[in-house]
């Protein structure tokens, strides 16, 4: 019995060695040696030197002088790595891509071919008629119960809102209650759709979103304030505007500009969604450097297609950018945007 344990033992710290020693040494070293740029994490530099990311995790860009990286359902956090695992006919999912869509897409053909659909979804917004009915935003909330309760819960700012809207208009809260018994004490999120019903009546073609001004002192002040043009009209209702305009034909979008990796950290995007972007990032570069949009826009084109690539050196896939390199790229060409 005592030579099978120490056999045992021995075979046991034999693989101890093998496993957890001897083989991440040898891959570490191999590592450092051959690949201790990809071994590191891939991070590169900016031109101060100082790490701006790794090529292999994307991290968004919101500056309209840069590409933007493809939706992430990891919010681009590197240790929360996941796909939205929505099939197609999931609800999630529509209101996502719409809402993806909006400030981008653009018109197929006629007298606006080429043109943004966000102005005119912002003028239809405005004449506060949907399907031939008023209260445009009173009907998106019944509509989407789930998505008027995710604003209020979206921000403490859009919470306090409607708690304080709540404390004004407790004949609607009382109102509520009667209907709904098994809500004797209703929360913010629980008056998401009555408060977006009483705000639409009150407020006619206007929405609400966060504003930051200056107040005394110099102190940065944030509050709601009602809108009726901008980014969060485009998106939140371009559903409801494609719904109202469904015989109008619009450019088809690139899959990868709505659609999130399995991992939700893709750092590539296709050629073809960077062609799309192309025409807002070559505007605004040329805007910045007071220079001729054409010759940017050629420019730019050219940073793409040198930073292109296709898998296995173009047997298989399309081409794809990596879009921290590209945008490293301009920022080496074109300096630090305004």
């Amino acid at each position: 019995m005592s030579k099978i344990i120490s056999k045992s033992f021995l075979l046991l710290l034999f693989a101890v060695v093998i496993c957890c020693v001897a083989y991440p040494l040898v891959l570490l070293a191999i590592g450092q040696v051959f690949f201790p740029f990809q071994a590191n994490g891939s991070i590169v530099n900016g031109s101060d030197g100082k790490p701006v990311g790794s090529l292999l995790i994307a991290q968004p860009f919101t500056k309209d002088e840069y590409f933007q990286p493809r939706p992430s359902a990891a919010s681009y956090d590197g240790t929360a790595s996941s796909s939205s695992a929505l099939a197609v006919s999931n609800y999630a999912l529509r209101n996502r891509v719409a809402r993806t869509l909006g400030p981008i897409v653009k018109y197929a053909n006629g007298p606006k071919a080429g043109q943004l659909v966000a102005p005119d979804i912002e003028l239809w917004f405005q004449k506060d008629i949907y399907q031939g009915a008023p209260h445009l935003v009173a009907q998106w909330s019944s509509m989407h119960p789930s998505y008027a309760q995710a604003w209020v819960n979206t921000d403490s700012l859009h919470t306090a809102f409607v708690a304080d809207w709540a404390s004004k208009h407790p004949d609607i809260v009382a109102q509520f209650v009667k209907d709904n018994p098994g809500i004797p004490q209703p929360s913010p999120t629980d008056l998401a759709v009555v408060f977006f019903q009483n705000f639409s009546n009150n407020n006619p073609g206007k929405f609400l979103a966060p504003m930051t001004d200056t107040g005394a002192g110099g102190h940065a002040i944030t509050a709601l304030q009602l809108i009726s043009t901008g980014s969060d009209i485009q998106s939140i209702f371009f559903d409801m505007w494609r719904l109202d305009h469904a015989d109008v034909p619009l450019q088809d979008i690139p899959g990868d500009m709505v659609t999130t990796s399995g991992s939700g950290l893709d750092p590539h995007i296709t050629l073809q969604n960077a062609t799309y972007q192309l025409e807002r990032v070559s505007s605004k570069w040329a805007a910045d450097l007071k220079r001729n949009p054409a010759e940017v826009r050629t420019e730019i084109a050219n940073v793409l297609e040198k930073n292109s690539f296709a898998p296995l050196n173009g047997l298989a896939g399309e081409k794809m950018i990596n879009v921290l390199q590209v945008n490293l790229a301009l920022r080496s060409q074109y300096g630090a945007p305004q």
